[in-house]
């Protein structure tokens, strides 16, 4: 029986895990977590990843627990309506689509009671040595093992892209923006709509989950690339640049000031020549991370796990991964592109159509 190493228990890792179990690999996942991770934004599932959620048996039960919104609004800075709209959000997109929005936690969620997938959390890859059957992992916790194949799946901050590609900054692509997201209690009393507010180079958006009762809130600010700082100190940074912000946005700081789920990185892309070296293989934002400005991540993550496990399927390593790599680029080009189509907001709908159904997910 094959074995690999997947790090990451995140959509990417988790779809990949699932797939690869079923086709009767053993498999092992590892997460730097403690446990699985809670919070996070809601996301979408999009075009031609429908098709590979409903492969993994789970489309029903996601589409279950879609968001309901029945539109959005934009405010300005002291809370003035500028426009409205019942047909589209611009986290979700046109609300009469086949696609579907969902929290990232409940994905994550499903995704992780995979039967036959053993999950390690609270430990990380440390060391990666090519041997010349396998590749064996060094662990945080201590110890080594040795696998067929490894698989960064583990985010824009890869450990495993960074031991077996090298360092981030040979591949990270700023987009100049920063992003704070948060779960706190619905004190807004939205009910099924989201407000977004801009102000000069400050954003953001609120919108109800969980039938009404908690909030989601993304904060934003333009911004140079900033040094890595401690929890507290993203806090009291966001908290700084939306200073005199109106409409409620002081409230929303003293939510986010005791917020214990807490989410905080720069809007960047990654971007490689190559997303395999040996048995090491990237998928998802750990080879070709989108940003959230692009609205395609998750699609990128579940799509690219699913042609990786296909490719896997039928051929040796070396052959899956060119197979790979050929058919997911063209795909990972138009979506993120996305992300930098249009500063001011989301993309058009014209290019958000093309790039989520710009691949095909036959073997022929």
């Amino acid at each position: 029986m094959r074995n690999v190493l997947i790090s990451g228990a995140g959509v990417a890792g988790g779809t990949l895990a699932r797939f690869l179990a079923r086709a009767g690999w053993a498999v092992t996942v590892v997460d730097r977590a403690p446990a699985p991770r809670t919070g996070g934004q809601a996301i979408d599932v999009r075009g031609v990843a429908l098709d590979v959620v409903d492969e993994l048996g789970l489309g029903d039960r996601m589409r279950a627990l879609r968001t309901r919104m029945r539109g959005m609004s934009m405010v300005d800075g002291d809370g003035h309506e500028l426009f409205r709209s019942e047909e589209h959000t611009f986290t979700s997109g046109r609300l009469d689509s086949a696609d579907f929005e969902i929290l990232r936690d409940d994905v994550v969620a499903i995704l992780l009671e995979a039967p036959g997938v053993e999950y390690v959390f609270g430990d990380s890859i440390t060391e990666l040595a090519e041997e010349a059957h396998g590749v064996r992992a060094g662990f945080e916790r201590g110890g080594s093992r040795t696998f067929d194949l490894v698989v960064g799946a583990d985010g824009l901050h890869s450990a495993v892209r960074r031991l077996a590609f090298g360092p981030e900054e040979d591949f990270i692509r700023h987009l100049g923006q920063y992003l704070a997201i948060f779960p706190t209690a619905n004190f807004l009393g939205l009910e099924d709509w989201q407000v977004w507010f801009r102000h000069e180079h400050t954003g953001g958006v609120a919108y109800p989950v969980r039938d009404n009762t908690e909030l989601r809130v993304t904060l934003g600010f333009g911004s140079e690339p900033l040094p890595r700082m401690a929890v507290p100190e993203q806090k009291r940074l966001i908290a700084e640049r939306l200073a005199g912000v109106g409409w409620e946005v002081p409230k929303l700081l003293e939510a986010m000031a005791t917020a214990d789920v807490f989410y905080f990185d720069a809007m960047a892309q990654i971007h490689l020549d190559r997303w395999s070296a040996g048995r090491v293989v990237l998928v998802g934002d750990a080879g070709y991370c989108a940003a959230a400005l692009s609205g395609q991540g998750t699609s990128l993550a579940l799509v690219g796990a699913y042609v990786l496990a296909q490719e896997l399927g039928r051929a040796g390593h070396e052959e899956a991964f060119a197979a790979y790599e050929r058919r997911m680029r063209p795909f990972v080009a138009l979506n993120q592109a996305l992300a930098t189509e249009n500063p001011e907001g989301p993309a058009s709908e014209e290019s958000v159509e093309r790039a989520k159904n710009a691949i095909d997910l036959s073997l022929g």
